[in-house]
């Protein structure tokens, strides 16, 4: 079933950020907590630090009405940069990757900063940043996730 969450980014407190949100919702995370290096190797990737494959790559907490948050550590590491505008997007999980791509060719027309959707080793993803300077990602999980 399609739904919608608000994706944060951090400068390397998404963990503390999370548990105190835990607290405050009354909540649990509805995954595990992945770890940077927790990710495959992948080409052209530079590999990760120490310190950097203890951050979280992703993490989500349900809150309020059904709504989720989940959210990564920027790495500067791998040329990440949180400035205000690239701390939220709103992430789409559509059911099916034509409906993914779809949102993404019509929220991208005249927008910048865009990744296409394509194949991840979780499933169909990309993001844009639309013309109004909002940003959006997409998400079709594989099945087997």
């Amino acid at each position: 079933m399609s739904s919608v969450s608000i994706y944060l980014n951090f400068q390397g407190n998404t963990e503390e950020a999370f548990n105190h949100y835990k607290k405050v919702f009354h909540s649990d995370f509805s995954t595990p907590i992945m770890r940077m290096g927790d990710m495959p190797d992948q080409e052209g990737m530079p590999p990760l630090s120490d310190e950097d494959k203890k951050k979280v790559m992703h993490v989500a907490l349900p809150i309020l009405g059904g709504t989720q948050i989940m959210g990564t550590d920027v790495l500067e590491s791998m040329g990440q940069k949180l400035i205000v505008g690239n701390n939220v997007t709103i992430s789409l999980n559509p059911d099916t990757k034509a409906e993914a791509d779809r949102l993404y060719n019509e929220l991208s027309n005249g927008g910048k900063d865009s990744v296409a959707p394509h194949d991840e080793f979780w499933g169909y993803w990309g993001c844009c940043l639309d013309q109004y300077g909002i940003r959006w990602m997409f998400n079709v999980m594989n099945p087997n996730q």
